[in-house]
């Protein structure tokens, strides 16, 4: 079986990206926590809010890398002097990615009754007009 690429297409000249970009979406996974919501706030404007009840902020870790938005999520465990009886709230960490489109910009990230939220704008661009001049050869 013969798979198909971008590259296999002549029309879409350097598109090559995409299909990285594609590929390493699939590979984020689908792991299920912390939940999240993306909201369109306003025109060009998004919020991701993910559930992070019992983290603080120092617990947070939030990066872009290679357009490649990523929160991480890292409890301390401080049993100290503690004796559960039961125990069903643990410890645990977690990382999120979200892949972003060319021209989004992470804005500021807020910390609110146990919810992280952290705002996205798209700044589009202008359209450019070139004109190619024809030299003779």
């Amino acid at each position: 079986m013969t798979k198909l690429t971008l590259g296999s297409y002549p029309h879409l000249l350097g598109f090559e990206q995409l299909e990285r970009l594609l590929e390493r979406t699939a590979k984020s996974g689908n792991e299920g926590y912390p939940p999240f919501n993306i909201e369109q706030t306003s025109k060009g404007a998004y919020r991701i809010t993910l559930a992070v009840a019992g983290f603080r902020e120092q617990d947070l870790a939030i990066t872009v890398e290679d357009r490649q938005l990523v929160i991480r999520g890292r409890q301390q465990d401080d049993l100290g002097d503690r004796v559960f009886l039961h125990r069903g709230i643990a410890a645990r960490q977690f990382q999120r990615s979200f892949v972003l489109a060319d021209g989004v910009e992470v804005g500021e990230a807020i910390m609110e009754n146990g919810l992280l939220h952290v705002d996205l704008t798209l700044l589009r661009p202008e359209t450019v007009v070139q004109t190619i001049q024809i030299k003779k050869g």
